[in-house]
């Protein structure tokens, strides 16, 4: 678990006032926009209009100056309520981001990315070849803050149209976000009302015609009363168009017309179209956000100022995002129940040698460099270190992380494949995680990397996709290598991705020897063959009593019999190479995989390897961890989400195949650490009665020196804690237990008839728990070997009874 070599993107809630999230607590993405219609009729707006502007006769009010309207419009009852709404509806968050606790806020823990002014000419020189490289600011383009983005350019021309392109991970919908929740508390003053739209969700109406005016009011009730004067507002009316790469927007007149008219129904991208021409509302404000790949869909005579948001490019907004957000109280609450928070003491530890590891080594400081990855950071160290209720998995926090960042988007809306990118890279960068972890390599060349994205792509709609992939999502998954000698090369973002991604590869059944190309193959040219064949034998069956037609429909069964042969020894083969790499002789005297993650993210203290000392091996134990985690069933509904979807059938024949070689293989006597990391791949897998199956024959738990943090004590009582059967002996010497340790691995105890607990520092408090637990009816605890404070040091043996 070595660092070889932002924000994430949250989505928005699904409505103002009395909007329901969904069962998971997550809010959905696609239907954020759709409120209920409430009361809104097809004469609505006419009468909103007659209540300000008066009858046809002339009986209302004089007409406002252009100053005077916009100042009403803002201080009316119907924008403050709106205003009330807008807040407290972005300021919910999807369930991955409530783990930081209920004092986590948006406006306590938000840094602003670098965000870099760029100039047309820029954005049409092509790209590098692999679009890896982070360019830095170029010396005549500044850097922009948030309320310098409407600033006048360079020529003094005032700037209407902005927009902000980034990659995946560089943290668009919580810059957005952050935005409207400003305006909303006060802090964005050189605008009287701001709108926001999601394209994703306008994208999800189809070519339906609905009006400007109409899309507001069915979003924003409140401000059905005062859409007659939204001309009115001028420059001070602020549209904010998030994803725009999710609208195939048609600039040419022959393709979408020109209306200027907030009340004529027109498609959605025909409304968005002419409110970037400014043909519709010219006066309006209009901040738009899009990845890279659809910049080229906005001519740029229509945009004012380009900004690349280029995330935590310093190193000092990553040391503040990890400060704030590490800092945060209240942060975890642990199993059944029980408050494990960490100290602020143990915060301000993890903050510092979290910050040591950013300056010292500098490949986590350049994963870093996406903010999305400093949350992933985060979420490690808040599973290792303060565990989240039972159910949370490392596997459920990468697959959460993955969502929270694509959240089931298309890689490109215009091609009619409609691929999930998600789905594409599990299919690209999958492959190439794969031959890392078979040929247990964490560094790839060019060659290597360009490999796995062209293998297979033969027509120009596949090329294009390449493309699109390349500068939207690539270097959110590989990033260049910056270790000294290693120039040149790339790694994965993360060391864990890697092992992520290999087995997500495996788990969807991407991985097919030839045998079982061509077996498909021929399945398919039989079954279309067959069904032919079998059409004509049916009629002639039926003229002449043939004794060999029985002899040729049983022939069409046989291909696909023989297929399904071959695909059952694919589950056997998977099975073998996961049960051998997490049983690997040459690792057996390796930390357990819990330690070399908090060591991979924290570094490691005390005396490191000589620099001319040969490297360790690659150690790839979180990959069968990981295949384990995704076949539990939370994680295959997440993942159905993101569009890559495993069969139930799947997932039970590769659950029996597993199963057949761990019982094989899991009999045998395991070092301490590489028994725990048994006991968490059980844990990830999530199924009780798989678990109790595989472990039946464990009769003896030594986990002697391993150092038992509150995770791994959660993840031994989740995992034998249920368990029948009676354990021989439970070894638990010198591994640092504290009393809340002891607490959480009571249903274990209950079970041991020996327990060793020797050269613990356990302190008085144990006293009452151990004195429960010999006492508790279900104690099977014959022999109890308790920490003695003497000059020898030996361990008290005796045999304690309970009174009858």
């Amino acid at each position: 678990m070595r660092w070889v070599c932002h924000f994430p993107k949250a989505p928005w809630g699904p409505g103002l006032g009395g909007v329901r999230q969904s069962a998971d607590g997550r809010i959905p993405f696609l239907s954020h926009w759709n409120w209920p219609h409430r009361g809104v009729r097809s004469l609505g707006l006419s009468r909103v209009f007659i209540r300000h502007h008066g009858s046809s006769a002339g009986s209302g009010p004089p007409p406002r100056r252009h100053g005077q309207v916009s100042q009403v419009i803002s201080t009316s009852e119907a924008v403050q309520q709106y205003r009330r709404n807008l807040a407290e509806w972005f300021s919910r968050l999807p369930r991955e981001e409530r783990r930081f606790g209920p004092t986590f806020a948006l406006d306590t823990v938000h840094v602003d990315p670098v965000i870099r002014e760029s100039a047309p000419d820029e954005l049409l020189r092509p790209t590098a070849e692999l679009a890896l490289e982070h360019q830095p600011p170029l010396a005549g383009l500044p850097l922009l803050a948030l309320p310098q983005l409407f600033d006048p350019d360079a020529c003094g021309r005032q700037v209407q149209t902005v927009v902000l392109y980034g990659t995946v991970g560089t943290g668009k919908s919580t810059l957005v976000r952050k935005m409207v929740l400003d305006w909303c508390y006060g802090r964005l003053p050189a605008f009287e009302l701001l709108i926001p739209f999601s394209c994703e969700d306008l994208s999800s109406l189809g070519p339906a015609p609905a009006s400007l005016c109409q899309l507001v009011a069915q979003r924003y009730t409140p401000l059905k009363e005062i859409l007659p004067l939204l001309a009115a507002v001028g420059s001070r009316l602020l549209f904010v168009l998030h994803g725009l790469e999710h609208l195939n927007l048609d600039f040419r007149l022959a393709g979408t017309g020109l209306c200027s008219d907030p009340e004529k129904p027109e498609a959605p991208a025909a409304i968005i179209v002419n409110l970037l021409r400014k043909y519709m509302l010219p006066e309006a404000s209009i901040l738009a956000t899009t990845r890279p790949s659809a910049i080229g869909r906005i001519p740029s005579k229509y945009v004012g100022r380009y900004g690349e948001i280029c995330g935590f490019s310093d190193t000092n907004l990553q040391k503040l995002y990890f400060q704030l957000r590490l800092n945060q109280p209240d942060c975890g609450y642990g199993a059944g129940g029980a408050g494990i928070s960490a100290t602020p003491a143990q915060r301000d530890n993890l903050v510092q040698m979290l910050s040591r590891n950013l300056e010292g080594h500098h490949q986590i400081a350049a994963a870093c460099f996406l903010p999305s990855y400093c949350w992933l950071v985060c979420a490690t160290l808040h599973f290792l270190h303060a565990p989240t209720p039972a159910g949370q998995t490392l596997t459920s926090i990468y697959t959460s992380f993955l969502r929270l960042n694509f959240s089931g988007e298309m890689l490109d809306s215009t091609d009619p494949s409609k691929l999930s990118l998600m789905a594409y890279a599990a299919r690209t960068m999958g492959k190439l995680a794969y031959e890392g972890v078979s040929s247990r390599k964490t560094y790839f060349s060019e060659e290597d990397v360009r490999g796995c994205l062209e293998a297979g792509i033969k027509t120009e709609e596949e090329f294009q996709l390449l493309h699109v992939f390349r500068r939207d999502a690539l270097r959110f998954f590989l990033a260049p290598c910056v270790e000294p000698g290693r120039r040149g090369t790339f790694v994965f973002t993360v060391p864990a991705m890697q092992e992520y991604l290999a087995a997500l590869y495996i788990v969807l059944g991407l991985r097919k020897t030839t045998l079982q190309r061509v077996g498909k193959e021929v399945v398919e040219l039989a079954g279309r063959v067959g069904e032919d064949v079998s059409l004509v034998l049916g009629i002639v069956a039926k003229l002449l009593p043939l004794r060999a037609l029985p002899l040729l429909f049983n022939l069409l069964k046989v291909v696909p019999r023989v297929f399904g042969r071959v695909a059952g020894k694919s589950r056997e083969a998977v099975a073998q190479a996961m049960v051998l790499e997490m049983f690997r002789e040459e690792d057996y005297y390796n930390d357990d995989v819990l330690d070399q993650i908090g060591a991979s993210i924290l570094g490691v203290e005390g005396p490191r390897r000589h620099p001319d000392e040969p490297p360790d091996d690659e150690v790839f134990e979180l990959f069968p961890m990981f295949m384990g985690g995704l076949l539990s069933a939370h994680n295959r509904a997440v993942l159905a989400q993101l569009g890559c979807p495993i069969r139930n059938l799947d997932a039970l024949e590769n659950a029996q195949a597993i199963k057949k070689k761990l019982g094989k293989l899991g009999r045998q006597v395991l070092p301490p650490s590489e028994l725990l990391d048994h006991l968490f791949f059980h844990y990830e897998f999530q199924n009780q009665r798989f678990s109790a199956e595989v472990l039946g024959s464990l009769r003896q738990l030594n986990l002697a020196g391993v150092r038992m943090t509150p995770l791994k004590c959660t993840v031994v009582a989740a995992v034998l804690g249920s368990g029948r059967h009676a354990l021989d002996e439970v070894n638990l010497a010198s591994c640092q237990l504290d009393p809340a340790g002891l607490h959480t691995l009571r249903p274990v105890f209950l079970r041991a008839q020996k327990l060793g607990l020797q050269l613990n520092s356990l302190g008085p408090e144990a006293c009452r728990v151990l004195r429960d637990l010999l006492l508790h009816d279900q104690c099977q605890i014959a022999t109890l070997r308790l920490p003695f404070r003497s000059k020898t040091r030996r361990p008290v043996q005796g045999i304690c009874r309970r009174p009858s």
